[in-house]
Parts: structure tokens; sequence; C-alpha cells
């Protein structure tokens, strides 16, 4: 069992290491990584090249983030899936073939919580959505996002091993956003604004 799990761990992993952004945006020798936040998430595409191509990255990052959840849930089950859910998130912020320069996180984890956990991602989705809407901060719906979700796995599931599966999760997003906290903190965070298609690239 100990290879399976291992299995799950590495084959998640090296599919978040799957960068769509860099894809995207190598497509027209951009390099999204010199760029704007230089995060190669969907929200850093959308700010720099447009919607159309932060939506591609958006749905490309769910997807392989699917993929490892799919291939968990085939190896291992649940636990297997969650092992794969957060070794996609670890792969596509810290990818070992693009010198460990990768995301947030954010489009993968929503993957994983929708497939894993829906009913608790959609209470979590609502407060994001509604964060977005009224204060334009895509970094504090983000954050929103995975710690109300996790709120709401802590209230529903038992604390081993989904809490503990969650928390860790969380905690993968504030590392991530940790810049983006400061900012808002200070309230010197960027509000979203989308482009028109390649309008901001060089």
């Amino acid at each position: 069992m100990i290879l399976t799990y291992l299995l799950v761990v590495v084959g998640g992993y090296l599919l978040g290491c799957f960068s769509t952004g860099l894809l995207v945006a190598g497509r027209r020798h951009v390099d999204i990584r010199s760029l704007g936040s230089k995060s190669t998430g969907a929200t850093n595409v959308t700010r720099v090249m447009g919607i159309r191509s932060g939506l591609i990255t958006f749905i490309g990052d769910m997807a392989k983030a699917a993929l490892a959840v799919g291939l968990g849930t085939w190896l291992a089950g649940r636990d297997g899936a969650m092992l794969a859910g957060l070794a996609v998130v670890v792969g596509h912020n810290w990818p070992v073939f693009h010198n460990f320069r990768g995301g947030k996180g954010v489009a993968c984890s929503l993957a994983v919580l929708v497939l894993i956990f829906p009913i608790e991602t959609l209470i979590g989705g609502a407060v994001a959505l509604a964060a977005i809407a009224i204060t334009r901060y895509v970094s504090l719906g983000s954050l929103l996002l995975i710690s109300v979700t996790t709120v709401a796995i802590l209230f529903r599931q038992p604390f081993w091993p989904a809490g503990c599966w969650a928390l860790v999760l969380t905690a993968l997003g504030v590392i991530r956003h940790r810049s983006n906290i400061q900012r808002l903190v200070e309230g010197r965070e960027n509000r979203f604004t989308p482009t028109a298609e390649g309008k901001n690239v060089p």
C-alpha cells in the first residue's frame, strides 16, 4: 500500500508540474514569469495577456488537478484522491521542471476541493465570489475560497483525515499568498481589472 501511495504522490506532483500558463504564454513568445506578479497562474495570465488566455490557463490547471484526483481515486480510493490533490497543488506551485517557479495553486485547489468535497466547496465558493465582486481583490477571494471551505470541512467531516488534509491545503494557499496578504493589510493590493487580449504583452 505504501508503494501505491508513493505512486499517487509522484503522479500527482508530476501532473502539477505541467504549466498551462507557461504553455499559453510561450505560444506568443512571452515569459509570464517576468511580467505582472510573475506567477504562472490564471490571474496573472489574465492580467498580462487577456481574458481568453487566462480562461484557457484556468481550465488547463483545473483539468490537470482533476486528472490527479482521478488517478488517486483509481489507485487508492478517497485517501488516494486527497494525497494526489495535495501533490498536484505542490507540483503546480513548485514545479521541478521550471526551477520551482509556478503559480499559487488556486485553480488546482478549486478542482481538488470540488471533486472531493463539493458541498463544502459550494459554501466557500459563494463567499469567495461575493468577496471578489465587492472588492475586486482576487487574492482575497482565493484565500476565502480555501479557508471557508476548510472551515466547512472541519464542521462537516471527521478531523482525520479530511480536516487535517484541508488545513494542509489552506497552509499551502497561505504560503503562496504571503505577499498578497501583506499588500492587503497595507492597502496596496492590486484590484483585478481584465484587459483586452494581449494588451499588456510587450
